[in-house]
């Protein structure tokens, strides 16, 4: 896609954080990235979700991490958003929010079982909680990918949710996805001990979803 199409898609991603739930008034972020030109975009810092045009998105160098003539200041998540980029040559879009149900889990330093169908389906195994890390440098990113797996997504403990997809609108599904999931969860652990899916079971699911679910 061009580039202008890229700055339409992810800021309809960022419009959609807040119409799904998964972020309270700036507390997130949504990026995408235009790999053959080295060029990702990215919400700028405290700009209401509401007023978001694609103008306003700043443009930055991937390989540089540099601003790229923009009069907006970028998310100060950008740095976590370059890192992942740079080391998942697979991912064209990257969000990160802090709603409730899934940091929740990371509140208690909690992964998300691999307990339902949905989870099986998008996630192929459990939603992964990483350790607390600090925001200096590439700390986050480097905790994200220690401890990530199949997954596009991950729990930071005591922190939020940061997922991710080949496009925008894919990691915007797996954002939504988790938050979706864990609300689910929670509900069951308060009525008993969620069942586990075998990890054979689950790659049924998970086979069957990715390779001949929808009408790609």
């Amino acid at each position: 896609m061009s580039l202008a199409e890229l700055r339409e898609e992810v800021c309809y991603a960022n419009r959609m954080l807040p119409q799904a739930g998964l972020v309270t008034m700036h507390s997130g972020n949504a990026s995408g990235l235009d790999r053959s030109r080295g060029r990702l975009v990215i919400k700028p810092s405290g700009v209401d979700y509401d007023t978001l045009t694609p103008a306003d998105l700043v443009e930055v160098d991937l390989e540089t991490g540099k601003v790229v003539d923009s009069r907006l200041r970028p998310s100060v998540d950008l740095p976590h958003h370059l890192y992942l980029y740079r080391q998942m040559p697979d991912v064209g879009g990257i969000i990160h929010t802090h709603s409730n149900y899934a940091t929740a889990f990371a509140a208690v330093g909690m992964s998300i079982p691999l307990c339902l169908t949905a989870i099986a389906d998008e996630f192929g195994a459990e939603i992964p909680c990483a350790p607390y890390v600090d925001n200096e440098g590439d700390h986050i990113g480097e905790a994200i990918m220690k401890y990530k797996n199949r997954a596009p997504a991950i729990l930071l403990g005591n922190h939020g949710t940061f997922a991710w997809g080949a496009t925008p609108r894919a990691a915007l599904k797996a954002a939504i996805m988790t938050e979706d999931v864990a609300k689910t969860v929670h509900l069951a652990m308060q009525i008993g001990r969620p069942a586990p899916i075998p990890p054979d079971e689950a790659e049924k699911w998970y086979a069957r979803y990715h390779g001949r679910y929808g009408q790609g």
